[in-house]
């Protein structure tokens, strides 16, 4: 029993024993079959995204090596593929090059660390159960950064591959003003196989997708190099890259370093996480298995924390390379480890064969990469549904191109708490009416067939009570019970929208009660749910009220007022009614009738 437990535990951590004993032959054959494409088309992307964060190409295929063996052992997408990504690599870019100067051995370093904290980070939030942190990127604030980053990228390879130097920096118009300065200065040869490329790929593109179009660019670009002689007209080259597999390092840091890179990793870990969890619900979703969020934390956590002691910069899920990775039939995560297999293969015998591959060939990549992430289309779809969220999408957007990748995302975030604080604080209110021949109660502005019900004012807020509309909700209420002072006995509110209330809601609705006693008006509810209802218990409102002022339903709310009417009229009337007699007060029996 005991071993039984033991195995249980670990395969609780260990997603893949979970599926291992069913994994049969001919999906391994699906898996090789889609990891060897993902494979060939990943090598050249892989080195050209290595160059936008300010490192050599080869630290791209140090990325999909020990990662994605790391990733299936704990990962439950089967069909999420890992490896950098462009996006990622301009915010490691922004945050690593405060510290260092990009090009050094100090700056390699900060990476990796990074990469390592970026892991902990990961596997922190997916222990702690705090994956609900994705949710502060809404989808305008991913939309302002993902439009802005493409043209970041796409200005900060300019220099590639117009053959000049340019400052290394993440603002458009920095790089912008250095190209203009320098334009006497360009290598028109560069300029030449920069553009021959983007037109190649483009062609390729459109004529088969799933063509390893990079790697044909790269092969011709670097034999013409070689055949042509072009060095010596001074196109860049990639030059002498270290062949075999990265080597085990620790690192050295201080307490200070992770404090310079905290904004940097949060920022770097709520990308990945979008990007993570959008990938895999999309496909667990088309495949129907599946998907634990904390499970898929913890393994690019791990991936990210392993793979920093082999020379890994942060990896995430890759839009594009899981898109093919699907479309090729992988079967389970262990595509990655095919895939892992072609990159080490490459390490071990070609990056000889790099040496000649020019610069502008990886600039041209990486610029028709961007452009796959530009959609005009998103930006149309806020505007015509919620044009508050297209301008949030276009504040994102400015503040991430002139203000800073970080403090552009930051800005978004804030800007979507605002507006939501800024929504609750003025919700949707109604006074509702009786729709005839139902116990529905609906907006009598806006449902011609719902009839107020005589002294009685129903009101509704679709909304929780708490601090920020707690005043807004308590001067409806009286102004509403103001204007029909004089013809309404009671108030009741409609509970079914509310889901919860605080400390200042129950002071407001205190208040309100209260005025509503001086003017002889009664105060009820219908529908309250029970985590709604225990709070006005426990504050003592609810004794204050008394029990008879809460109801199963605004319904139940209604018939009771109304029938209590009807008995103190009989009351005050002092009429005896025999059997055979009809009950002069009719204000319950003609709701029934309305009812039924």
């Amino acid at each position: 029993m005991k071993l039984d437990s033991l195995f249980e535990r670990i395969k609780d951590q260990f997603t893949i024993l979970r599926w291992l004993p069913d994994y049969t032959s001919g999906k391994f054959r699906e898996d090789i079959k889609a990891g060897l494409t993902v494979g060939l088309i990943s090598v050249p992307q892989l080195m050209a995204y290595a160059v936008i964060a300010g490192l050599s190409p080869v630290y791209g295929l140090y990325g999909s090596l020990i990662p994605l063996l790391i990733y299936p052992l704990f990962g439950t997408s089967r069909h999420l593929a890992l490896g950098i990504v462009a996006t990622d690599m301009i915010i490691i870019a922004s945050g690593a090059s405060m510290i260092a100067s990009p090009g050094t051995d100090e700056y390699v370093s900060v990476v990796l660390l990074l990469t390592m904290f970026t892991g902990l980070v990961h596997m922190s939030l997916s222990l702690l159960r705090m994956g609900f942190m994705v949710n502060l990127l809404s989808k305008p604030v991913i939309y302002g950064f993902m439009a802005a980053a493409p043209l970041i990228i796409g200005f900060s390879q300019l220099g590639n591959l117009l053959g000049f130097e340019l400052e290394r920096s993440q603002y458009v118009w920095v790089l912008a003003i250095d190209a203009l300065n320098q334009i006497g200065s360009v290598n028109l040869w560069a300029l030449g196989i920069g553009l021959i490329g983007i037109g190649l790929l483009i062609i390729l593109k459109k004529i088969n997708p799933m063509f390893p179009r990079a790697l044909v660019l790269l092969a011709s670009g670097g034999a013409s190099v070689w055949f042509f002689n072009l060095e010596r007209v001074g196109i860049d080259l990639i030059g002498s890259i270290p062949s075999g597999l990265p080597s085990f390092q620790l690192h050295s840091f201080s307490f200070e370093d992770l404090r310079e890179l905290l904004p940097t990793a949060i920022t770097l870990v709520l990308i990945q996480l979008m990007s993570v969890m959008s990938l895999g619900k999309t496909f667990a979703s088309k495949y129907k298995y599946p998907l634990n969020p904390n499970r898929e934390f913890f393994a690019i956590g791990a991936a990210n924390f392993l793979g920093s002691f082999f020379q890994s910069p942060p990896i995430s899920g890759s839009f594009s390379r899981t898109a093919v990775n699907d479309q090729s039939g992988a079967q389970s995560a262990l595509s990655n480890v095919v895939c892992a297999v072609v990159i080490g293969l490459t390490l071990l015998f070609l990056t000889p064969y790099f040496y000649y591959i020019p610069i502008p060939a990886l600039a041209a990549i990486i610029i028709v990469a961007t452009l796959s992430l530009l959609d005009f289309k998103e930006l149309q779809y806020f505007f015509r549904t919620k044009p508050i969220d297209a301008y949030i999408a276009l504040f994102t957007f400015f503040g991430v191109l002139f203000i800073g990748i970080q403090e552009g995302i930051l800005m978004g975030i804030g800007a979507s708490l605002v507006a939501v604080i800024y929504r609750s604080s003025r919700p949707n209110v109604a006074v509702l009416g009786h729709v005839q021949g139902s116990r529905v109660f609906r907006d009598v502005t806006k449902n011609p067939s719902a009839i107020p019900i005589d002294e009685i004012l129903i009101l509704r807020f679709d909304t929780s009570l708490s601090f920020n509309n707690a005043e807004f909700i308590k001067d409806f209420i009286i102004q509403k019970s103001e204007e029909k002072s004089k013809k309404i006995r009671a108030v009741v509110v409609d509970a079914t929208s509310i889901n919860d209330l605080d400390t200042t809601a129950i002071d407001a609705l205190e208040s309100v009660a209260e005025t509503l006693a001086d003017w002889n008006i009664e105060f009820h509810f219908g529908g309250l749910k029970t985590p709604v209802h225990k709070p006005l218990l426990r504050s003592g409102l609810a004794r204050k009220l008394g029990g008879t002022h809460f109801h199963e339903s605004t319904d139940k709310a209604v018939q009771y007022l109304l029938n209590k009417w009807d008995e103190i009229d009989k009351e005050e009337t002092e009429v005896e009614l025999s059997e055979d007699q009809e009950d002069p007060s009719g204000r319950l029996k003609d709701y029934l009738g309305d009812v039924e």
